[in-house]
């Protein structure tokens, strides 16, 4: 269920990428062509690049897909690897907790108070706030199911799934090694 949550925020998030090149291509032609403009662009850019960034970090997580220095920490052992993995799984809830608050805090008060832009649309500002703390709450979630993921495989004796370049690097090594 997560899996396919994560999948429509990916694509929402492609569809956002979409709006903002024709928004922009269509605002760039407009005041080329016929000196107008579609009314408050930088707004709908705003809002538009804040769902572009936020919505697919479920995705980036779960695909483990952030970015990594492995530079010293590919030279260490496989299990402290994994243990480091489960460190900064836990310094990412830590990191991320104080904007989900905030983020909640900040929707509560836009919905609330019915804060808009001041602008010809008066476009309100709670829809912005609204997807970015669904942004950030599912790659909380998804962040925490694969911490825990990676103790119970690191408890078992396992070694926790490591991003794509790490372990493919250090397999690579080993094999240059021998």
């Amino acid at each position: 269920m997560l899996y396919r949550i994560e999948r429509l925020l990916l694509d929402l998030a492609c569809c956002a990428v979409i709006a903002l090149g024709a928004l922009i291509t269509a605002s760039v032609l407009l005041r080329v062509t016929l000196n107008s403009g579609i009314p408050d662009t930088i707004v709908m850019v705003r809002e538009l690049m804040v769902v572009a960034i936020v919505l697919p970090l479920a995705a980036a997580t779960t695909a483990r897909a952030h970015i990594v220095v492995e530079f010293v920490s590919n030279r260490l052992p496989m299990r402290a690897q994994g243990m480091l993995v489960i460190f900064g799984g836990m310094f990412g809830l830590l990191a991320l907790s104080p904007l989900l608050y905030a983020g909640w805090k900040e929707t509560v008060h836009m919905i609330t108070s019915g804060s808009y832009y001041f602008g010809q649309l008066n476009l309100p500002k709670w829809p912005g706030r609204v997807l970015f703390l669904i942004g950030m709450s599912f790659c909380w979630l998804r962040l925490l199911l694969l911490v825990i993921g990676d103790i119970r495989t690191l408890r078992a004796g396992g070694i926790p799934a490591l991003s794509e370049t790490t372990s493919s690097t250090f397999v690579e090594d080993e094999k240059d090694r021998a």
